[in-house]
């Protein structure tokens, strides 16, 4: 077993989560050798290196072995080398922290602020009226003799 394919090397080792995703990303473009798009039956050795692009990264591994079944976590390291760049790890982070501080409004889940605002502008909007006033009956404006009549 010298080869393998390349879409069961990147599920193997857990650079994707099932070997559909891997498929579809070799299908799609984001893994290349050598800059040149790859197809997911594409045979890969130890020694070539690959590029998968998963937005806003591209990470780039180098292949130190092939396998054809899922690996532990604990053992991925005896089978690939990340020699991705150190700027692009610094756009991960980047990105990582960028996504808290900078939400937009109205973007993601909803803060418990927001919600407070929401129930509270549904509640006036759809129950806007004061439950506590008390329509006496001669003080029903809607209310008149002529419905007391047919009520008997």
């Amino acid at each position: 077993m010298n080869e393998v394919r390349i879409d069961k090397w990147l599920w193997a080792t857990r650079i994707f989560k099932t070997r559909t995703i891997a498929t579809d990303a070799c299908k799609l473009g984001r893994v290349t050798m050598g800059g040149m798009n790859v197809k997911p039956s594409r045979l890969i050795k130890a020694g070539d290196v690959i590029a998968v692009r998963k937005p806003p990264v591209t990470y780039t591994f180098e292949v130190l072995a092939v396998l054809q079944n899922r690996v532990g976590a604990k053992l991925v390291p005896n089978y690939l080398k990340n020699i991705t760049t150190r700027d692009q790890l610094q756009l991960l982070e980047m990105v990582k922290i960028d996504g808290f501080v900078n939400r937009q409004k109205g973007m993601g889940r909803p803060t418990k602020k927001d919600g407070r605002e929401m129930k509270e502008f549904t509640d006036e909007a759809f129950f806007g009226f004061d439950d506590s006033f008390d329509w006496g009956d001669d003080e029903n404006p809607l209310w008149t003799e002529e419905d007391e009549e047919k009520m008997k």
